[in-house]
This record gives structure tokens, sequence and C-alpha cells, in this order.
């Protein structure tokens, strides 16, 4: 059996999930939630009629395996369920079926790895719900803080504990920030997942290998606060404007990235969510308070720290010259996490022995991979062609592409494992 054979039970797996998360736009998976869990039961129940042993780790994520794994050092492959609100079918669950369709292929053929393959099904990757991202692969590594615990989930405002331990997990170990996950039984990490922006549909790639992945600081939630006032009699100079000082802090952020751009920096801006109170606003209503969320990426540590340290020094400009205030919450920040060159050079040569056009491309978005490749551990990422997009509900992977890129994944955990018919 080869892996192009397994094309009808992706086709099912992928229509499925959808089916089960559907929300009337796209598909809704909340971190640690009811669509969540629900794709992580439909895929158990999936797995075991496939004769996989299959677990719920200490984070609460899902891993599958071949029975009789052990503990054994072995590759990894892994993506996540959960989706942004209305968001698309494919971001993450797409990894999660390609590492089933290379345990399914070695089950099948009766191929013995010469060390195991595991496939995870990570929880919570989506910063969406709880303002920060990673959080079931970064329970692993005891990055989960008893403060990010504490974070309330965007529509339910129950607790990240509370969530958590209702998927089973260990919440008394994450808030220790223990280690989970035993690094000696992972060997090298691999995710597939869809390219969340243009780059390979401009330049006719239907498969692309990941050089790395940008890190992030970001602020979810900013407050400027002024002096509400009759927009018709307060002059400007007696006006402490809220939404002017906030629009002059956007303008000024905007500025500073084009210079930087031009200087050849690699760097991502961007203030995603930005509001004024609806119970209390008003054409005719000078705004005292406005909130907004902060966003910057970057490959460089040094320039988000930089970039950062400048947003900090404009806010303070701003609060002088216009008489507002400026209210953050935590500060949060994933780091910037390079591929391992090995691993990459394995996909790449797999790509080119199944005669398919690629590229090498950083990766704007974040991955579970980051985590893993910070960890010490050799990483890879293999990108598939995505038509529309992501975070939204148009999602437009094509299944010929994504099963060029399980094969392709297929043969280099192969090269990676070794692995002989019985």
């Amino acid at each position: 059996m080869t892996i192009l054979e397994l094309r009808p039970i992706a086709e099912h797996l992928l229509d499925a999930v959808r089916s089960l998360s559907a929300d009337g736009v796209g598909v809704t998976r909340a971190s640690y939630g009811a669509g969540e869990t629900a794709a992580a039961d439909f895929l158990r129940e999936f797995a075991e009629k496939e004769g996989l042993q299959v677990a719920n780790d200490r984070a609460g994520n899902i891993v599958f395996s071949l029975p009789g794994a052990g503990s054994q050092a072995g590759v990894w492959i892994g993506s996540h369920l959960d989706s942004v609100p209305q968001g698309g079918n494919y971001d993450g669950l797409a990894g999660v079926v390609a590492g089933l369709l290379c345990l399914l292929r070695q089950k099948r053929t009766g191929a013995a790895p010469a060390t195991p393959l595991r496939v995870i099904g990570f929880r919570g990757e989506e910063s969406a719900w709880f303002g920060k991202a990673y959080i079931g692969s970064g329970a692993l590594f005891g990055k989960v803080t008893p403060e990010d615990l504490e974070l309330k989930q965007r529509t339910t405002q129950q607790s990240l504990a509370e969530c958590m331990t209702e998927a089973g997990a260990d919440v008394a170990a994450i808030r220790a920030q223990e280690h989970l996950l035993d690094l000696s039984q992972v060997s090298s990490y691999l995710e597939l997942h869809i390219e969340q922006g243009p780059v390979m549909v401009a330049k006719e790639l239907p498969l692309a290998v990941v050089s790395g992945i940008r890190g992030n600081v970001r602020h979810n939630r900013v407050v400027c606060i002024g002096e509400a006032g009759h927009s018709g009699v307060v002059p400007r100079w007696l006006r402490r404007d809220a939404m002017f000082a906030v629009a002059d802090l956007i303008i000024r952020l905007d500025d500073h990235w084009r210079v930087l751009l031009e200087r050849g920096t690699d760097l991502v801006v961007t203030a995603g969510v930005v509001m004024t109170d609806p119970a209390e606003h008003s054409i005719s209503r000078i705004p005292g308070r406005v909130t907004f969320s902060f966003e910057a990426r970057s490959k460089s540590p040094d320039t988000l720290e930089a970039f950062y340290q400048l947003m900090q020094a404009e806010c303070k400009a701003i609060s002088r010259e216009r008489q507002v205030r400026f209210e953050f919450d935590r500060r949060q920040r994933s780091d910037p996490a390079q591929m391992d060159p090995a691993v990459c050079a394995v996909l790449a040569d797999a790509c080119r022995a199944r005669g398919t056009t690629f590229d090498v491309i950083p990766s704007g978005a974040g991955h579970d991979a980051s985590l893993f490749a910070n960890a010490g551990i050799p990483a890879g990422m293999l990108f598939i062609r995505n038509q529309n997009g992501s975070h939204n509900p148009d999602e437009a992977m094509e299944m010929d592409d994504f099963m060029l890129g399980v094969q392709v994944l297929d043969d280099a955990v192969e090269k990676l494992s070794g692995t002989a018919a019985q």
C-alpha cells in the first residue's frame, strides 16, 4: 500500500472533522473547548479502529503510535487541532491527518521502523482564545506559567486552568512548570502545515520547505485613557482624545516599520483589535477610552526587543503631547526558531526525489515546531500551497497538493527513522 492509496481516508477525516466543528461560516474549534475535543475524540475513535495506540499526554494533547512503540526515541509528527473563530478547516488539522496517514501506511504495510513514529495533535496552539499561543506544546516544555493559567477564555470567561482540567491535563504539574515530555523520546520533529500567506500560490509551488519561524512580542490588550467630552464644545488644544492618540501611535509605528524595512530588517507589525466601548461610544462623544492590541513579529529576537522599546517610547511621547495615558496587560513573547539544516535537507531531497518543484521559505506565522526547535530537537516543516490565506473560512488546500506533501513527509520519516518491511 502507498500513501496515495490512502487519499479517500484523508478526505473522510478532513470532511468529518469539518462537519463536527462547522459554525455556519467556517469552523470553530476553541482551544481546550468543545470543538477541539470533538475533533480529538473523533480521531481517537478512528485510530483505535485501525489498530493504532492512542493516549493523552499530561497537557491534554492526543498521541498516536503503532502498538508496542514503548518509550524508545523516535520521529514525531505534530500539529494542532484548534482553530480561530470562524476559521478554516486545514490550519493545523491537515498536519495531524498527514501524520496519521504515515502511521496508517506503516501499520497496513507491516513496516518495521528502526525507531518508532509518534503523531501528536496539540491543543491550544491558537492565541485567539486565551491570548496565548502554543499552550499544549508549551506545557510539555514548562512554558505555561501560573499567570498564564489565569487567562480567561474569550467567550466563556473560564480560566485556562479550568479548561485544561476539563480536558484531563495535569494542571498542578503545569502550574509548577514541570517538563512533561521526556526529550530522550524525540529524535526529530516534523510538521506539515498549509502556508498561511500568498507566496507559494504566487510562485506556483505546491510544496515548500520552511527555513525558520518568526517569533513575536505582543500585548493582547492596551488601554489608552484620556477624557470623554462633547464633540462640539471641546477645542483641540483642550482635548484628551484617546482615539486620536491611538491613531497617532499606529501612524508613528507604521513610519518606523517602513524605515526598518527599507534597511532590510525582517519585521511585521499589527494592531488587530481597536475599539471603543459600545455601551458608551457615540458620534457626538470624544472617546475617553480606547482599547487596542499590539503585535510585532520578526526572525530576529533583537529586532523584536528594539521595536518593542520603540513602541514604549512613542507611547510615553504621545502621553505627554495628548495628555493621555497607556495601560498595558502582561507582555507575551514567543521566540523565533530556526529549523534544523539536516532535517530541511531531508525534506528537500524528498521533494526532489518526487520530482516536485519547491522552494525554501521562512514562516511568518507561528507553529508548534518552534517549541521543539528551541528545545534543541532537530525540527523541520513542510508547507502545502493554500489559495486563500488562513485564519478565514476560505482556506482552499488542493488534495493533490496535500497528498504529495504527505508522500514527501512519509519519505522523510523513512529517511530519519529507518524502515524495513517485515
